[in-house]
């Protein structure tokens, strides 16, 4: 919903009095959240908190396109997946988040997105479907490169071999071969689920984590890699307590 905040219902589905609101950032919203929620924890302003996505962007998507025209429009939109997923956040001993970096290249925020729903266009059944040149898309990230990544590896002295997985958002296989041919990460290390749920937007992360977080041993690390429109790149380093 536009308004209120998704996050009203959230908690009054729970019976909740705690802060309430909502984090957006495209694909990115997710770990954004997280970010913020550890953010509030370190501030003393709260002791726990939870973080919940839910995305159906597959009603984004123009099931009946008139032309080529309008196919191509909204192409990188057929691979969308609808899920949720949510985390609690709270201070721990040992372990938790380590490490937190992002980078940001907004002159390419057009490349795709939903732009109906705002106060630039409020209304209109056009501006509802999802807009985006998937080639143009994976050449914005390519030229964008692996800086942030490279980056975060530096600053904790470590290498691919110290993360039991790297978990990052999925858009579709060849995004996913091209991410690990840019970085270096071992293909043992992701966890693949675009092929079974597609482009699952911010849930992508959440839904990989848990699929890993009951084999993972206390000490094992793992990388988070979200990519949002906009352009936005975060990481994340987490040590499970």
């Amino acid at each position: 919903m536009v308004e209120p905040a998704t996050a009203h219902i959230v908690q009054a589905e729970l019976g909740s009095r705690a802060h309430a609101l909502d984090v957006t950032n495209a694909c990115n919203s997710f770990v954004g959240g997280i970010d913020l929620a550890r953010s509030v924890i370190l501030a003393g302003r709260a002791r726990r908190a939870l973080v919940v996505t839910g995305e159906t962007p597959s009603r984004a998507v123009r099931k009946d396109p008139s032309g080529p025209a309008e196919l191509r429009d909204g192409f990188a939109g057929y691979t969308f997946g609808d899920a949720g997923a949510a985390v609690v956040v709270e201070a721990v001993e040992r372990g938790g988040i380590l490490d937190v970096d992002t980078e940001t290249h907004s002159e390419h925020w057009r490349v795709g997105g939903i732009p109906g729903g705002g106060s630039r266009h409020p209304r209109g059944d056009e501006y509802t479907y999802f807009r985006g040149d998937g080639h143009e898309l994976r050449g914005v990230f390519e030229k964008v490169g692996t800086a942030v990544i490279d980056r975060t590896l530096h600053r904790t002295g470590m290498s691919w071999d110290g993360f039991a997985k790297v978990l990052v958002h999925q858009v579709t296989v060849p995004y996913l071969e091209r991410f690990a041919e840019l970085t270096g990460v071992p293909a043992d290390k992701l966890v693949v689920t675009v092929p079974e749920l597609g482009n699952i937007a911010s849930a992508s992360i959440g839904v990989q984590l848990d699929r890993v977080f009951p084999r993972l041993a206390p000490g094992e690390r793992v990388l988070f890699v979200g990519l949002g429109g906009g352009i936005s790149i975060m990481t994340m380093v987490w040590e499970k307590s």
